[in-house]
């Protein structure tokens, strides 16, 4: 009976300390909208090619000049520049902090870059100039994203004001809403918050005509839109609900569409977990190692500008690019960008 008594004791502390340990997140009871009809799975995105393979890891958003040139961050600090045909690179500078979004000047002198420990910079031949670390008071703790605009005007998205890059878990299960869309004025150097309450703000990017912001949020299965121009000046309101996975960073093609990253399809069990609070609490309490991990499924959206979805290219396959976290259409192909994987990919356009 002994081993019997043992058993049940551990069992009996492992459920005390799944209810009871405290923990630092605050979930909100959210239900999402089930899940609509899906695109049959496809392997459109099998033939990604892979550019500057282990030249570094996680080149987690992408952007190219005037020439066609790559820049993209590592995981190690480093903002890098790469050829046109992907043949060659060069290190621009190293932030000291992790670079997710860069945005190249058109003629290559300088790179904005959203870094998501050292907030909105702006990157030159080694030089590397902090612009921002706070809007209104409220420091930024997960900068995510950045464009500019033909005014000079910067627009960038601070993920969370609350967790940090080894916190970003802390979010989801708390379902926080401490996200932001910003913007940055060259001329006065200050920042301003456009919008607040954001669950997770990841990509930015500009609209035909710069007449509106399309603005991922990842937690809420939705891509927004913050108009600047017209009589909605100000106005902000959902794009594209519903979405079958993570929406991650976003890209106007210039003329007739966007292309949105999806990081990872939407998980059943956390869609089932959202209204429960004690649940995620329960949940957060497993060591982070124990936890579910994120399916590796390549997928990207292409998007009309009415917020139509007009294509689904994925790959689910072993050995996909995956997770794809940032998406661009240049010269006829598509470009990818990865949190996780040691290069960019490149296809042409399906």
């Amino acid at each position: 009976m002994k081993p019997l008594h043992i058993m049940g004791a551990t069992v009996l502390a492992a459920l005390a300390y799944l209810s009871l340990w405290p923990v630092e997140i605050t979930p909100r009871a959210w239900t999402p909208p089930p899940l609509a009809q899906q695109a049959a799975p496809n392997q459109a995105l099998k033939g990604i090619k892979r550019i500057g393979l282990n030249w570094g890891v996680g080149p987690e958003g992408i952007s190219f000049d005037e020439a066609g040139r790559i820049y993209a961050g590592y995981a190690d600090g480093r903002v890098v520049r790469l050829a046109a045909d992907g043949l060659t690179h060069e290190e621009l500078a190293n932030t000291g902090g992790r670079p997710w979004g860069t945005f190249a000047l058109a003629d290559g002198s300088a790179v904005l870059v959203a870094d998501a420990v050292k907030g909105l910079l702006r990157v030159t031949q080694g030089k590397v100039e902090v612009l921002a670390t706070q809007a209104d008071g409220v420091p930024f703790r997960l900068t995510d994203d950045v464009v500019q605009a033909k005014s000079g005007m910067v627009y960038f998205s601070d993920a969370s004001s609350k967790y940090g890059l080894n916190k970003m878990m802390a979010d989801v299960f708390e379902h926080g809403n401490h996200g932001r869309l910003i913007s940055y004025d060259p001329q006065t150097k200050q920042a301003k918050t456009l919008v607040a309450g954001l669950h997770v703000a990841n990509g930015v990017t500009l609209g035909p005509d710069e007449a509106y912001l399309l603005i991922s949020e990842t937690l809420q299965y939705r891509v927004m839109r913050y108009w600047l121009k017209g009589p909605k000046a100000g106005h902000y309101e959902p794009f594209l609900e519903n979405l079958p996975g993570f929406p991650d960073n976003i890209s106007y093609n210039g003329r007739e569409g966007f292309w949105l990253a999806l990081f990872a399809p939407r998980d059943a069990l956390l869609d089932r977990m959202l209204p429960y609070p004690w649940l995620l609490k329960a949940v957060y309490r497993i060591p982070e190692s124990m936890r579910p991990k994120a399916a590796k499924h390549a997928r990207v959206l292409k998007l009309d500008v009415h917020g139509q979805v007009v294509a689904d290219l994925q790959d689910a396959t072993q050995g996909a690019y995956a997770p794809i976290t940032s998406v661009r259409e240049r010269g006829g192909a598509l470009y990818f960008g990865s949190i996780e994987y040691p290069a960019i990919g490149r296809l042409p356009l399906p």
